[in-house]
């Protein structure tokens, strides 16, 4: 490793970015499909790709909240009343907002615990830094869910959106 130099605040602020641009990369995917497919049942965790959508917006909604010490409100399973452009913008917009909010927070901050709860589960208290990995690779779980959605739909063009794939070749351009 040598010549790169890293700690664990840069990773985060990295992380996070990376996050913005995977998403941006199934939102610009997504756009080129029909519309009517967004609404289609196809077997997955949600049943279509624009409850999946919904889903990772508001997750990344709900730990933001949570990391800014706000009120939470949970939204599981909602079905989202706008467009599909209505989503696809709110999407990449709080996927910024997200990569906003970390690369704000210092080092401390980043250590600084939170207490959130979770509907039926519990009450918990954990680091920022570690509800940032966890919502980045919550949503990396998804967007790989919306790929194989995507292909149940006939969609063979997926965009690569692996993380290091975005060190190498997208982070460079």
């Amino acid at each position: 490793m040598r010549g790169h130099v890293m700690n664990g605040a840069v990773f985060i602020y990295e992380y996070a970015a990376y996050n913005r641009w995977a998403n941006q990369q199934v939102v610009a995917w997504l756009k080129t499909k029909p519309a009517d497919l967004m609404e289609r049942e196809t077997p997955s965790s949600f049943p279509s790709l624009k409850q999946t959508l919904t889903h990772i917006w508001d997750t990344q909604k709900w730990w933001c909240d949570v990391m800014q010490q706000a009120p939470t409100e949970a939204h599981y399973g909602r079905i989202f009343p706008g467009t599909m452009e209505e989503l696809f913008d709110g999407l990449e917009q709080h996927s910024a907002e997200f990569a906003v909010l970390a690369a704000s927070l210092s080092e401390s901050a980043l250590e600084e615990t939170c207490t959130f709860s979770i509907p039926y589960v519990g009450e918990f208290t954990r680091p920022r830094f570690e509800m940032i990995v966890h919502c980045v690779s919550h949503s990396t779980y998804h967007r790989g869910q919306l790929v194989t959605m995507g292909r149940s739909l006939g969609f063979t063009d997926a965009p690569m959106t692996d993380y290091m794939f975005y060190l190498l070749m997208a982070k460079q351009s």
